[in-house]
């Protein structure tokens, strides 16, 4: 039986500096060979054991083997060229130089499922995976060969499908799946982009989520929410459509944010994965002021189904400022629990 208001993270957490360059994102690898496998083994204990000291209720890797959240899983696919790169506009936000969709793709062997298992060995705790959702991998490649962003998503779809039934058998209790792309692209979303989400979890029983925010704290994305005015009414546009779907959980960005609470009405029935932990400021929260933003969540959704979280990665943050957040939500969380009951 899972407690009330069961804390988690949207999924980064900075790695130690022997593995990687600190704050850093897609940081190359400072180890090689069995050493790096070994190191991001180490790392991945690490990220779980300082979930596990804050009191973070489901824990997961920290995503401490990968480099990035979504190219980690490509790199493992056939059928995209990684020395073939173009420069693409990601989430029409900023210019990356991606790799190149060359032929037709597939997933060879697991990407995640040794990483999964070995998580699952160390802790009887319920453990989250992430994996990047298909609309999100598309917007991070050049496509050469499919020719229809449409396309190439449900190929992805079925793809991610394979990986998180293997995850589920690994003893993974809760799939999330990566999509910022979808506060971008709202046409697309609703055409088809929460249907091949339907697809990539098709068949499972785990629980499964959808994480959706406005991205980690590097500069193009704190540019582009200055934009964005006094109200980020974003979620309004896709939330109906995701509380159709089949999908368990709705991971969002609220403390922070200038994202209006009432929104979350549109996913009313859904559990929600509410960011109670801004991950764009170095500033710790005080417990307080985590409870603050989980009070007004409770406006609009049940507590049963309320699961206080990070608005996104931690990934670029020094690693004790998340230390800190981390025992910070969990502290945040208990204040609420215990007026609850």
């Amino acid at each position: 039986m899972i407690k009330l208001l069961p804390t988690s993270t949207a999924g980064s957490l900075p790695k130690p500096s022997w593995l990687a360059q600190p704050e850093t994102l897609w940081s190359p690898w400072k180890l090689q060979g069995e050493a790096l496998r070994e190191g991001k083994r180490d790392a991945l204990r690490l990220a779980l054991h300082e979930q596990q000291q804050a009191g973070i209720d489901i824990v997961s890797d920290g995503e401490q083997t990968r480099q990035h959240f979504v190219t980690t899983f490509i790199e493992h696919l056939s059928g995209v060229d990684f020395q073939k790169r173009q420069t693409v506009r990601i989430r029409d936000r900023y210019d990356a130089s991606v790799p190149t969709v060359v032929g037709a793709v597939a997933r060879q062997k697991p990407v995640f499922v040794e990483d999964a298992t070995f998580l699952r060995q160390h802790t009887s705790q319920p453990i989250k995976w992430a994996l990047p959702g298909p609309m999100t991998m598309i917007d991070t490649l050049y496509d050469a060969h499919y020719k229809s962003r449409e396309k190439l998503a449900w190929e992805f779809a079925r793809i991610l499908n394979e990986e998180a039934r293997e995850l589920e058998a690994a003893g993974v209790d809760i799939i999330q799946f990566d999509e910022p792309a979808f506060n971008v692209f709202f046409d697309e979303v609703n055409a088809w982009g929460v249907a091949t989400l339907e697809r990539a979890i098709e068949g499972l029983k785990c629980e499964t989520a959808v994480h959706i925010c406005y991205g980690y704290g590097i500069k193009a994305n704190t540019d582009w929410k200055g934009t964005l005015g006094s109200q980020w009414r974003q979620y309004e546009q896709v939330f109906p459509r995701l509380q159709q779907s089949s999908i368990d959980i709705v991971s969002l960005e609220c403390h922070n944010a200038n994202v209006p609470m009432e929104l979350i009405e549109l996913i009313r029935g859904k559990k929600v994965m509410v960011g109670a932990i801004d991950v764009a400021n170095p500033a710790i929260e005080t417990p307080e002021a985590v409870a603050d933003t989980l009070r007004k969540a409770l406006q609009f959704v049940d507590a049963d189904k309320l699961y206080p979280c990070t608005n996104c990665g931690m990934a670029p943050l020094p690693r004790g400022v998340a230390r800190g957040k981390l025992h910070a939500l969990s502290a945040g969380a208990r204040i609420v629990r215990e007026e609850l009951s």
